[in-house]
């Protein structure tokens, strides 16, 4: 299969080589081009623009941070073309990235009047998941597009849940699984400051909780590094964490849906912003409950 990648940052770079393991032919787009220096020796052509990419590619998949992103690779920008203007009739383009219900809507009809196909598989899981073709794709859309491209997701992941028959409907549930996982990361933290000021080691905790009540990577990995106060090199921004529980509140408003820990949470995640922790791994919201407990 001839397949376009676009997007090579965290999760990108490390689930495009798993399409050229599998035997497709790849195309590689990234903003910052050294990004691509890997993949072109493995044998990856590399492209100067989005629409270059999908050049007589059948199926482009797309990773990118947020809306905006989305928009500058398929919609073009004032410096390059979009790849929607040079995308084949009938071949399809699945967006992988975490995006709104709104944009997801918005790219189905885009794709319908120019001929070609659209589906949403958005993916849980972390880079060093996606570095062992671990993780789990939520894909939505017509059943014979997920069919034909189920190959691609299976190269790169343990598991397909279909999700629906509409595309959108795959990306209220990755905005809604990023949600628990932010209120994991807010209960964790909470619960570790009381520990804390109690003269309770939090990893003793976390053991505690790990053995005894949970056993979730989540709780694990993302535990430890809020004990442990270590948020780099972040695996995932707080920026981006920010942006997740806005877009399930978003999505949650337009289905007359109050979510009062996802707004408690969203303002955790601003008041690490405030402190300038964007850039920093987003279980860094355990700063802000420390620091709202005097610590």
């Amino acid at each position: 299969m001839k397949v376009a990648f676009i997007g090579l940052g965290n999760m990108g770079k490390e689930m495009a080589p798993h399409i050229l393991q599998a035997g497709h032919e790849l195309t590689v787009y990234n903003r910052t081009r050294s990004a691509t220096d890997g993949l072109q020796q493995l044998g990856a052509r590399v492209a100067d623009s989005p629409a270059d990419a999908v050049h007589e590619a059948e199926v482009l998949l797309t990773i990118v941070a947020d809306d905006a992103a989305v928009k500058d690779v398929i919609f073009g920008t004032t410096e390059l073309p979009g790849a929607i203007e040079q995308l084949a009739k009938d071949a399809i383009h699945v967006s992988m990235s975490t995006i709104s219900v709104a944009l997801s809507q918005q790219l189905e009809s885009a794709h319908k009047a120019a001929g070609q196909a659209y589906l949403s598989a958005p993916v849980l899981g972390r880079p060093v998941t996606a570095r062992a073709a671990k993780l789990w794709v939520l894909s939505a859309g017509e059943s014979k597009l997920i069919e034909r491209c189920r190959p691609l997701f299976e190269a790169m992941g343990q598991g397909v849940f279909v999700v629906g028959d509409q595309p959108h409907l795959a990306n209220l549930v990755k905005v809604t699984g990023n949600f628990t996982i932010a209120s994991v990361l807010e209960t964790l933290s909470e619960a570790f400051v009381l520990m804390q000021k109690s003269g309770i080691s939090p990893l003793k905790f976390l053991e505690i909780i790990n053995t005894a009540v949970f056993n979730s990577p989540v709780y694990d990995v993302l535990g430890k590094m809020i004990a442990e106060e270590q948020y780099e090199p972040a695996e995932f921004k707080l920026r981006l964490g920010l942006k997740d529980v806005r877009l399930v509140l978003e999505a949650a408003e337009s289905a007359a849906v109050p979510l009062p820990l996802a707004s408690l949470v969203r303002d955790h995640f601003l008041s690490g912003m405030a402190r300038g922790d964007g850039e920093i791994d987003w279980s860094a919201i355990g700063r802000v409950n420390a620091s709202n407990a005097g610590l």
